[in-house]
Order: structure tokens, then sequence, then C-alpha cells
């Protein structure tokens, strides 16, 4: 049983920035990624990260989020910078036994964990 616990939400004003972090437990050779989803919509893909190192990102954060992982102490990130309010909702970070190219922005992942709430305002 995967379990993927996010950390790291919190409320910040607009062009603020947070990392959010993830203990995974042994996904290393999955890829890895985050999705958000805010009250009465669906859920929405952000980033994903391959065990090799690729990623793939949203087009509304890139440039904005970067998504790394170290495997060695089991934990996926997510820097999100300059944040707007849009970006408000609950993060969760999930695994996914395919390609990362299905998980952004479809959100389709095998494993989700636990989210954190991040909240941006004006």
């Amino acid at each position: 049983q995967a379990q993927l616990v996010a950390s790291g939400g919190g409320s910040v004003q607009t062009g603020g920035s947070l990392t959010l972090s993830c203990a995974t437990s042994g996904q290393s050779g999955y890829c890895l990624g985050w999705f958000r989803q805010a009250p009465g919509k669906e859920r929405d893909g952000v980033a994903a990260i391959e065990r090799l190192g690729g990623t793939k990102y949203a087009d509304s954060v890139k440039g904005r989020f970067t998504i790394s992982r170290d495997d060695s102490k089991n934990t996926l990130y997510l820097q999100m910078n300059s944040l707007k309010t849009e970006d408000t909702g609950m993060y969760y970070c999930a695994a996914h036994s395919g390609t990362c190219r299905t998980v952004v922005p479809g959100a389709d992942f095998t494993f989700v964990g636990q989210g954190t709430q991040v909240t941006v305002s004006s």
C-alpha cells in the first residue's frame, strides 16, 4: 500500500512563495506528481516528474513552479513562486505506475496521498 503524505501548505499573498513536500513510501520507480483541486472543481494536474528526472508542467504553472524528487530521502517537492489567487486549492501528491504524460493535466494517478491546503489571497 503506497503512502504519500503532503505538507508545507499555508496562506500567502499574491506573488508569494511556498514549498510543498511529500513523504513517499518508496515509489522510487514511479512517476510522482502533484495535482490540485478547488471546491466544486475537478482535479487539475499541476506537475509530474519521471524516475529519471523528466518533468511535465501544466501551462498555467510553467515558469513559476518547479517539481523535484530526492529518492534517497523518499521525498517529492514542489517549489511554487509568484503565486496567484487561482493557485488556491488542496494540493495532493500522488504516484503513477505509468508514464507522467497521462497525469498532467489529467491527474489520473495510480495512488493518491493526503492533501495540503494552499490559499493565495490578494
